[in-house]
């Protein structure tokens, strides 16, 4: 059973002039220090991310959206950082305009099964930090993919 999001609702009302949205946005790496990136159907790359639904918290959201858009499951380790601004803007092709506010969770995979399984993912990949793709969102590269140390994963 589908629920309809919080901002489909909000939509409905609201139209497509800019929303200010709350979201989460998951750095998974492995022990190499590879990042896992998400090509988005709409095109371009992202990280695992989405909004913050009503009665969730931020851990929670980045659990649920990884989820969704890779099947991993993660436990949220720490707080990287918060972001937002212009740089944060980003128009939809069919028009809703949005301003994310990003929470940026280190994530640690709980349980391994890399797929996709929603329509937003056309396909996930792994990047060393010289040959990853630039980002829908200007997320600091130290923040992604650490100072040169491998993380655990």
């Amino acid at each position: 059973m589908t629920r309809e999001s919080y901002v489909a609702r909000v939509r409905a009302r609201f139209g497509q002039g800019l929303l200010l949205l709350p979201s989460v946005a998951a750095v998974i790496r492995k022990r190499s220090g590879e990042l896992l990136v998400q090509e988005r159907a709409e095109g371009g790359w992202s990280l695992p991310a989405g909004a913050i639904e009503p009665g969730e918290t931020p851990e929670q959201a980045v659990a649920r959206e990884v989820a969704e858009e890779t099947g991993l499951t993660v436990i949220a380790q720490r707080l990287l950082g918060v972001f937002g601004g212009r740089d944060f803007r980003h128009t939809y092709p069919n028009g809703d305009r949005v301003e994310y506010m990003v929470a940026l969770y280190r994530c640690e995979v709980a349980r391994s099964a890399v797929s996709p399984s929603d329509s937003e993912t056309t396909r996930l990949r792994w990047f060393a930090r010289a040959d990853a793709p630039e980002l829908a969102l200007p997320y600091p590269a130290d923040l992604l993919f650490g100072r040169g140390s491998a993380s655990r994963t």
